[in-house]
């Protein structure tokens, strides 16, 4: 679908209930409805694994089936946990990803090419449960003893046996490192830990010992080999993803992405960090310590002002414009920041001036929970985004 063709759709979109609102706001042309669900199970559940500030499979899905089509390749340079690969891949599209964070790629790469789970439980029974290996006695405030000592000897087979420079880990291993990573902390019985903060991310261990008081709870003992079958059976319940091209994942900046040819990608769906909200080591410093990484390794840059933001985008927007193919569009998904007083998508706007991109429009998925109030400047959130806004830009 061309770009004039996409927008006469999405004027007329009316499958919730409701048409589609357009207003022109500072300028900027917006196109205001609910143009995909709020539903938090209705996606794949192989998109069902925790990371902070991520956007619903919804949202790549809806610009992935009406600007794409199968065996093109579909690109996000800020991937979290990757819901867009992983839409990607489950349409038959190719799928490439990038994060500076080397978390990413170990939550997206094992769920572009799941093994079958008997592979998967026929690992899990090599894993020798009761080799000694090392974990810091502050995680007793999070693990029963004998969980703890499970975890560090899956942590240390894991380092062992699927190296994070290996590229090509086995893919049952690379799987089980993935759950595992997931299933660190939560509030359920699902998860290793004692009842802690959501898991997407991780309390301190001051924190986790005045919940522990406040609670009057111990952790309990927890079987994780089954919890990792669990979760497994849960995120393949429907299937595998059909055969695609081959994925193309990388570690670094989304300015310079690397091994992504020229005009190559057909479409772009991302979401940058937002302003000031980003705290990568307080948020992952366990499954940093799981995974072997060290988080002052992680160069996560924290834009405290418009114009650093600004300049980001505008960097990355330029990177776009070179692996874009000419007809090719990206979808820069931003939010509210700032109680509804910054609106990023202005600010990406203007970033794109004068880049090779014709300004389509300001896509506005507002959904149920924000329609009692006005889009603009709602307060219904003190932090964080309270609507989907996603600049649409063609490639020239």
């Amino acid at each position: 679908m061309d770009s004039q063709s996409f927008l006469r759709s999405v004027r007329r979109f009316a499958a919730f209930g409701t048409r589609t609102r357009t207003e022109s706001v500072g300028g900027l042309p917006y196109l205001i409805n609910e143009f995909w669900t709020a539903g938090q199970r209705l996606a794949h559940p192989i998109h069902e694994v925790s990371y902070r500030a991520c956007f619903k499979p919804q949202l790549p899905e809806f610009f992935i089936r009406r600007l794409t089509a199968r065996g093109d390749a579909v690109l996000d340079p800020f991937m979290g946990r990757g819901t867009t690969p992983v839409q990607a891949a489950l349409m038959g599209r190719q799928p490439i990803g990038n994060d500076i964070n080397p978390l990413s790629v170990l939550l997206t790469r094992p769920r572009l090419a799941p093994p079958p789970l008997r592979d998967i439980e026929a690992a899990l029974a090599t894993v020798p449960w009761d080799a000694p290996a090392e974990a810091p006695a502050d995680l007793l405030a999070f693990y029963h003893p004998e969980t703890l000592r499970h975890l560090a000897a899956l942590r240390a087979w894991l380092l062992e046996r699927a190296p994070l420079a290996d590229p090509a880990p086995d893919p049952a291993l690379d799987w089980i490192r993935m759950v595992a990573l997931n299933r660190l902390t939560g509030h359920s019985p699902g998860f290793f830990s004692v009842y802690t903060l959501p898991p997407n991310q991780a309390a301190s261990v001051e924190s986790q010992r005045r919940i522990n008081e406040r609670r009057g709870q111990v952790p309990p003992r927890r079987d994780v080999a089954a919890l990792i079958l669990r979760k497994s059976r849960q995120l393949l319940a429907k299937g595998r993803p059909p055969r695609h091209p081959p994925a193309l994942l990388s570690i670094g900046h989304a300015a310079a992405l690397r091994g992504v040819p020229d005009a190559s990608v057909a479409l772009a769906v991302t979401s940058p960090p937002f302003l000031d909200v980003v705290q990568y080591a307080e948020d992952n410093w366990l499954r940093c310590w799981f995974a072997g990484i060290a988080p002052g390794s992680v160069a996560i840059a924290q834009h405290r002002g418009e114009a650093a933001w600004t300049a980001m985008v505008r960097a990355v927007l330029a990177e776009l414009a070179r692996v874009l193919r000419p007809g090719g569009h990206a979808a820069f998904e931003v939010g509210e920041v700032r109680g509804g007083r910054v609106l990023l998508e202005r600010a990406v706007w203007s970033a794109a001036e004068g880049l090779p991109f014709t300004r389509l429009a300001v896509m506005v998925n507002q959904q149920d929970f924000t329609k009692t109030a006005h889009v603009w400047g709602i307060n219904n959130n003190s932090r964080g985004t309270n609507t989907n806004r996603i600049v649409l830009l063609r490639r020239d």
